[in-house]
């Protein structure tokens, strides 16, 4: 399964097949940018093997300059992405691939040296670690889940204290 409907919360089991679901959307973003696109990323929860997620690949997209690469949105949102302007992290531009019913694919473009890009590979990498930490994670995404399904925004505000004692801890390491 691969898809959720803007705004839902559905959790799925981890699925092996999302390493190639990313692969193959990391080829298809080099056709669209070429080198502009320095190196990639697999964030989010699909790429932590053991933990729930909502089934949309979480892509990061480095570049050299993010206010360089915004000539790239027309591009990106001619292959199925829409630019997320009003996005509220700062450091990256944002990006949500399929239509509103059924978003397969989120796309981060951010600079390597950004506070998004470190915290992102400090927190996978984390998890990644301390499967102990990734299950207390799994645990209270699915009790949130469960609480929030239509509610995207709730699930999202009530894991921040829990991601940011995790970050604090990785940044730290």
């Amino acid at each position: 399964m691969l898809g959720l409907e803007r705004g839902t919360v559905e959790l799925v089991p981890h699925q092996e097949e999302w390493k190639h679901h990313y692969e193959n959307e990391v080829a298809h973003l080099k056709a669209v940018a070429g080198e502009r696109l320095l190196d990639f990323e697999h964030i989010g929860s699909t790429a932590i093997e053991g933990v729930p997620a909502k089934p949309i690949i979480d892509i990061l997209a480095v570049v050299e300059d993010l206010e360089a690469v915004r000539d790239l949105i027309p591009a990106f949102e001619e292959s199925g992405y829409e630019y997320r302007a009003d996005d509220d992290v700062r450091g990256r531009l944002f990006f949500a691939k399929g239509p509103r019913t059924n978003r397969t694919h989120y796309l981060s473009l951010a600079e390597r040296d950004s506070d998004f890009y470190d915290e992102k590979i400090a927190f996978r990498e984390y998890l990644r670690a301390h499967p102990e930490v990734a299950e207390q994670y799994a645990s209270i995404k699915r009790a949130l889940a469960e609480k929030y399904p239509e509610t995207r925004e709730k699930y999202t505000a009530e894991k921040s204290d829990f991601i940011r004692d995790v970050l604090d801890r990785a940044m730290r390491t």
